[in-house]
């Protein structure tokens, strides 16, 4: 399909966070062929021709009235399935909220299941601007059919602990899922270093070794999750002990990386291993302030997530960059230390990098057509100083226009083409929630 989107203001996040005025951005097969400015009719046919648009030339234009487009937002850390679960346990710490109200629930739920939920999420997503998520839960099969069917971006990040599957189904997932389609990736991973036990752990970095591939993982969440690596492990902590055995050798990232001692900074550094940063969840589960500026400082590429919509409980990428930036200068007591452009940034183009897709990140020619349209008719975006600025301390997810995933619009004007009708959809939600906790 060929579409044309004109009369707008494009960021394209490759350098900076500057904006072009009155461009055009043209896609073909999901592709962005074209963004530029042409001068006249002749000069936008010789054009058309150039990108092979000609003879049969659009198939939709659009015209977006200078509002700006944007690379969508990439939420680099969420258990989509986890919408079940939004507001129904609460009120307790982490290593509590798990084992007391999350994995008794958890056991109750169905691949099915996980499906339905999943797409509830991507409903939330495609209306919040985020067009790629780095999804982590229980059933990789059923995830991938939701997201594939629904036409959303996907990388799947492996779940293994003591509980749930093994490295041998890991790889598994890893070369079948990889293999499903531009939608779809998986990517080496396992919970966390308190529930997979070392045998598990080495195996887990034999396959990263074989594959030379990264592995992700949740890391340093909580000071009582430092303080038991310590004292297991000869009084290493979690990035020490993994990176012992060789879990690290071809990066990754941990999640949220909360507890953090500089000597962990060194190694994450040297191994190159991105911090993905939760902050609406570790403000809810009382878990603590992620060392953002140190991370940044460090030159440790760092993202943004919403985690799961139990902890959360929104799967809102505005939130998070609100809190992001705030939360960072209250921890370092300086109004300064962590600037929007820097932010939004995290919020995009690193995001797409610590998911491995690069050909995501940007809105350049060649790249794939995920990008977003925000209205500026709208009070939060006024006066127009900085728009970066504007979005991340201002911006919510009612500026957004539309959200385009690899050349389709997937919501637009509050109504979304993702294959599902809402209220079918909230009828089947329900059913569930009557089955695995109303019961």
């Amino acid at each position: 399909m060929n579409i044309r989107l004109f009369h707008a203001n494009v960021m394209s996040m490759k350098n900076d966070c500057s904006i072009v005025e009155n461009h055009e951005i043209w896609i073909k097969n999901g592709k962005i062929v074209y963004i530029g400015k042409p001068d006249s009719y002749q000069s936008m046919e010789d054009s058309m021709r150039e990108c092979k648009i000609l003879p049969h030339g659009f198939d939709q234009s659009i015209d977006c009235g200078a509002d700006v487009l944007m690379p969508g937002f990439k939420n680099a850390h969420a258990h989509s399935g986890m919408t079940l679960f939004r507001t129904s346990a609460e009120n307790l710490p982490l290593d509590r909220w798990l084992r007391e109200q999350i994995f008794p629930m958890e056991a109750r739920l169905e691949p099915e299941d996980i499906a339905i939920l999943s797409k509830l999420a991507i409903m939330e997503y495609v209306a919040g601007g985020i067009t790629a998520v780095f999804d982590m839960y229980l059933t990789p099969d059923s995830i991938s059919q939701a997201f594939m069917e629904t036409g959303m971006r996907c990388v799947q990040c492996g779940t293994v602990n003591n509980f749930t599957h093994s490295a041998k189904e890991l790889e598994d997932f890893y070369v079948r899922l990889n293999q499903m389609g531009p939608l779809m990736g998986y990517r080496l991973g396992f919970h966390a270093e308190y529930t997979t036990d070392e045998k598990i752990l080495k195996q887990i970095a034999e396959l990263a070794h074989k594959y030379r591939a990264p592995v992700f993982m949740h890391l340093a969440e909580t000071q009582k999750e430092v303080n038991e690596c310590r004292q297991k492990h000869n009084g290493m902590t979690p990035v020490e002990y993994l990176d012992s055995l060789g879990i690290f050798q071809y990066g990754g990232a941990g999640f949220h990386g909360v507890y953090l001692s500089a000597h962990d900074m060194e190694i994450l550094q040297k191994k190159h291993v991105a911090i993905v940063t939760n902050p609406g969840s570790n403000v809810k589960l009382a878990s603590g302030m992620a060392p953002v500026k140190e991370l940044l400082t460090r030159g440790i590429t760092v993202s943004i997530g919403t985690d799961g919509p139990a902890s959360n409980n929104a799967l809102d990428m505005f939130r998070e960059m609100y809190l992001t930036a705030g939360l960072a200068k209250l921890r370092e007591q300086d109004a300064g230390a962590v600037d929007a452009q820097d932010v939004l940034r995290m919020a995009t183009v690193n995001g797409a990098m610590v998911m491995g897709i690069p050909e995501s990140s940007t809105l350049e020619v060649g790249m794939n057509a995920d990008l977003i349209r925000v209205s500026m008719k709208a009070p939060n975006m006024h006066p127009l100083h900085d728009f970066a600025r504007n979005l991340v301390y201002s911006g919510h997810a009612g500026n957004i226009k539309m959200t385009m995933v690899a050349g389709k619009i997937l919501y637009e004007d509050g109504n979304y083409h993702i294959g599902v009708k809402p209220s079918q959809l909230y009828e089947q939600v329900e059913k569930i929630a009557d089955r695995v906790i109303r019961k």
